[in-house]
């Protein structure tokens, strides 16, 4: 203690360890995902994994970027960014009066996020883990039949885009896993591969994936729109986009 006070009056930084994420277990198994494992009905299987309890926060994506210059928003690739990557930032290393320590990190590309994740020893869930985890309120594993709980879920994506973020630390579900629904959508690690042609004719056709998803499997569970308008979301961009409202957690095995 007293070398670091000494440290810390001549002008020094002891650099230490960033306090490593917290993760939840979640047990996988068969899931009734509004996108049909078959493309018809057949359930997906989920295998055991562990979820980041809290989305990833402006606080921990600026320690990233200290250690990962490559991802600084004025020295990372066109091709893996676009131009408003971080831009809510008061500086490539500063976070300012627009991004809060707590809040969780938006303006980052799928690139950005998946990079972030392996630098964490994880990886970006997959949309049927995140459906998964999503599903469950705080008492129920499976919550999506209750009307309430959809009401919900559409009410938050009513709110516009431009409203200031909240600091991360909802209540936990089921699960342990924080803030899954709300305040900001999440990539997951297939995004691009929700949409697919129900012509098996077309699937050679490289402008399969039309961001209009005219081309969409049969999607189960219709009254669930909440979760069906994330995947059009998600389906619509590109892996160097950024949005206002658009996060992300890491997963691991």
């Amino acid at each position: 203690m007293r070398l670091h006070h000494a440290l810390a009056w001549l002008g020094l930084v002891l650099a230490l360890p960033a306090a490593a994420a917290d993760y939840a277990a979640l047990p996988g198994g068969r899931f009734a995902s509004v996108m049909p494992a078959d493309g018809k009905a057949a359930p997906a299987q989920i295998a055991p994994f562990r979820l980041r309890v809290e989305p990833v926060t402006n606080a921990e994506f600026l320690a990233f970027v200290k250690t990962h210059p490559e991802w600084r928003r004025d020295r990372v690739a066109g091709i893996l960014a676009d131009a408003r990557y971080l831009s809510h930032w008061a500086g490539p290393l500063a976070l300012g009066r627009e991004a809060k320590p707590r809040q969780p990190v938006t303006r980052v590309s799928w690139f950005a996020a998946a990079a972030y994740c392996e630098s964490e020893g994880a990886r970006l869930p997959t949309w049927y883990e995140w459906e998964y985890a999503a599903a469950a309120d705080a008492t129920r594993r499976d919550a999506r039949n209750d009307p309430a709980w959809r009401e919900h879920l559409l009410a938050w994506y009513s709110r516009p885009s431009s409203a200031p973020l909240p600091d991360i630390g909802g209540a936990a579900n089921a699960y342990g896993v924080r803030d899954v629904t709300e305040p900001v959508w999440e990539w997951v690690d297939d995004y691009n591969a929700l949409l697919v042609a129900s012509d098996s004719r077309d699937q050679g056709d490289p402008d399969v994936l039309k961001f209009c998803g005219a081309g969409a499997i049969s999607l189960q569970q219709k009254e669930n729109y909440a979760v069906l308008m994330r995947i059009a979301m998600l389906s619509a961009l590109k892996a160097s986009d950024t949005t206002n409202n658009m996060g992300f957690r890491c997963a691991k095995p």
